[in-house]
């Protein structure tokens, strides 16, 4: 997708490297000395040692190929990743690596033997990244601006070593540049008939088919993997229905009902570059549930749907005034919260199915298009298994079982997010009236891999059911 397939730099040479202005490397990550002009560390070509990337620049997707070389034989090195949110929070990952006799590692070829992660990952070092010694409690790493990337700095270091270890000599530097919005997508805001979300097309003139990406209940709009399935050729719009400051107030309440969503569908189906008979939905956590229910309304006629993670029923008592509005006050479920020893949530009680709101729950046997359910199966925010085994059973009754596609992932979380992101087992859900934390799962290497094999997944079930 992009064109720019490696930069490497030296810390001999004294690259100058190229920065995005809207992302900031600080000062601060120079925590270790540099090692300039002729020092030990010279290999038997005497070459300075150099980093590799190929490409440099990438889809947040996309694997990239990160080298080591001109480093002496068998020695002890450490590679470490480190970037800034967009929030100013420093999240950094580190990996031990022994050079082979030819005084090269490569991330595609090499165990790490310590660090952020163990084993041949090429990837471990962007899925490994954790907050910072000192960061904010709580931090979720997600992208707000799409239209930038994230700056990853890698440093590679004499020994093995942690990042913060003053003493460690930098041996050679190089950055990289990981975007969800390829060049050409157009990103258009819509706020129009009530709507409130965010357009993605794909370049060209299209028609596209197309997916209405929903959310859950931590509000606000979510852009990336929408911008990301654009990237990969599908009209997408991310709807905002919670916590919007466009949306109707108070903001504490959900106060669109299934016209809201009904609309989002049309305007999808009404637009010029889209196929309207090509248009699936994607639902994580609460927006399962929106997927579902929405997927059964008159009128809607989706090609697909994807569900992660989420309940096929409503807890939130509907508003009596307005039978098309939903009175989603999050406070009213605290009675079946439940929190663990440090006091962070769990909805797991509050979504199983036997404790939603019995009018709320989706008639699943209407479900007439394909529908795939990931389910994480260290999920310690929803009861996934519980709502997954009910639709599975749902439509084998009714005859539908060919519609039906679960994948299931030992040690993965709630978060199952496009990959080589980094999981978040726990972070801050909100601040007013007190802070809230939420537990979420998820081991990272497991929750890794599961993130990187159901977003092939999805992207194969959205080819096969939307092309």
């Amino acid at each position: 997708m992009f064109r720019v397939h490696a930069v490497v730099t030296s810390v001999q040479q004294n690259a100058v490297l190229r920065m995005v202005p809207c992302v900031r490397i600080s000062k601060n990550l120079a925590c270790c000395r540099r090692a300039v002009g002729g020092v030990r560390w010279k290999s038997s070509h005497g070459l300075a040692p150099l980093l590799t990337a190929s490409p440099v620049r990438a889809l947040i997707d996309e694997k990239i190929s990160i080298k080591g070389s001109f480093l002496p034989p068998h020695c002890a090195v450490t590679l470490c990743a480190r970037m800034h949110s967009e929030d100013g929070d420093l999240w950094e990952s580190f990996a031990h690596f022994n050079t082979k006799a030819d005084g090269t590692f490569h991330l595609t070829r090499d165990d790490s033997v310590g660090g952020s992660y163990l084993g041949c990952d090429p990837m471990g070092l962007f899925w490994g990244l954790q907050p910072a010694p000192g960061e904010r409690e709580g931090l979720r790493l997600r992208k707000k601006s799409v239209e930038t990337p994230y700056v990853v700095h890698m440093s590679l270091m004499e020994g093995h070593v942690s990042p913060r270890e003053d003493q460690s000599t930098e041996l050679a530097a190089l950055t990289t540049e990981r975007w969800y919005m390829a060049p050409g997508v157009r990103r258009i805001e819509i706020r129009q008939n009530g709507l409130v979300g965010t357009l993605f097309l794909p370049p060209g003139r299209g028609p596209f088919p197309a997916m209405l990406d929903l959310w859950g209940i931590g509000g606000g709009l979510v852009e990336y993997r929408s911008a990301l399935f654009a990237s990969r050729g599908y009209a997408s719009l991310s709807l905002a229905y919670f916590g919007h400051k466009d949306l109707p107030g108070p903001q504490n309440q959900m106060n669109v009902g299934d016209s809201y969503f009904k609309t989002a569908f049309q305007l999808l189906q009404d637009h010029h570059q889209v196929c309207a008979n090509r248009i699936g939905i994607i639902g994580t956590s609460f927006g399962v549930y929106l997927t579902l229910q929405l997927a059964t309304q008159t009128g809607v006629k989706p090609s697909c749907l994807i569900c992660i993670n989420g309940p096929v029923g409503n807890g939130f008592r509907h508003q009596e005034a307005d039978s098309d509005g939903m009175d989603g006050r999050v406070l009213s479920s605290v009675k079946y919260w439940t929190c663990d020893d440090q006091g962070n949530v769990s909805f797991k009680i509050f979504s199983l199915p036997e404790n939603m709101i019995p009018e709320s729950k989706v008639k699943v046997e209407d479900v007439a298009c394909p529908l795939m359910y990931i389910e994480g199966m260290d999920d310690l925010s929803f009861s996934s298994k519980e709502n997954v085994d009910l639709i599975k059973e749902t439509l084998d009754t009714v005859g539908k079982s060919h519609l039906f596609t679960h994948l299931s992932y030992p040690g993965a979380g709630h978060l199952i997010e496009p990959p080589y992101a980094p999981n978040t087992r726990m972070s801050l859900w909100r601040v007013k009236p007190n802070k809230l934390f939420v537990q979420w799962g998820g081991h990272h290497a497991q929750h890794a891999a599961a993130q990187a094999d159901s977003w092939k997944k999805i992207l194969d079930f959205m080819e096969k059911h939307l092309r």
